[in-house]
């Protein structure tokens, strides 16, 4: 069931959120990454679902797509584009996406929904992302290692 709604000029909108989710390894900053189905580098994150928050979004999308747990430490930017859905037509689409810190869990995966997820140092992950990810996420992890006090 897609959470959509209709706005004032008959385009429907559809929330996602999402995350940069790091943690600390042995003193060593880390920076979370997926393999997503197209086989691109990308974020976790997902549709918002009724009732939830946009907050609540990101975090369940990330556990469920990576088995972590975290906690949301700021927002870090909306992106937001424009698709052609074969059902509905023109999506309006808003991406929200937080700086998260993670908690507690094992990497695990949602093999329906993506191919991999790893840790990878600031500088390694923000090279795949340019090497390999969506153009538009590029701001998102840039704004977000920046956060971290961590320059690209």
């Amino acid at each position: 069931m897609l959470h959509m709604k209709e706005d004032a000029d008959m385009n429907r909108k559809e929330i996602s959120a999402g995350g940069v989710v790091y943690r600390l390894k042995d003193g060593a900053l880390q920076i979370q990454l997926i393999q997503d189905r197209y086989g691109k580098t990308s974020l976790a994150k997902g549709k918002m679902e009724a009732g939830e928050t946009i907050e609540e979004t990101a975090l369940r999308e990330i556990w469920e797509e990576t088995g972590i747990t975290g906690k949301i430490i700021s927002p870090v930017d909306i992106i937001a584009y424009k698709y052609n859905h074969p059902e509905y037509g023109i999506v309006d689409k808003e991406v929200h996406y937080y700086l998260v810190e993670a908690e507690e869990g094992t990497l695990k995966p949602q093999i329906e929904e993506i191919n991999g997820v790893d840790w990878y140092e600031p500088q390694v992950a923000w090279n795949k992302q340019r090497q390999s990810g969506y153009g538009n996420n590029d701001v998102i992890l840039r704004k977000a290692l920046e956060l971290l006090k961590i320059s690209v």
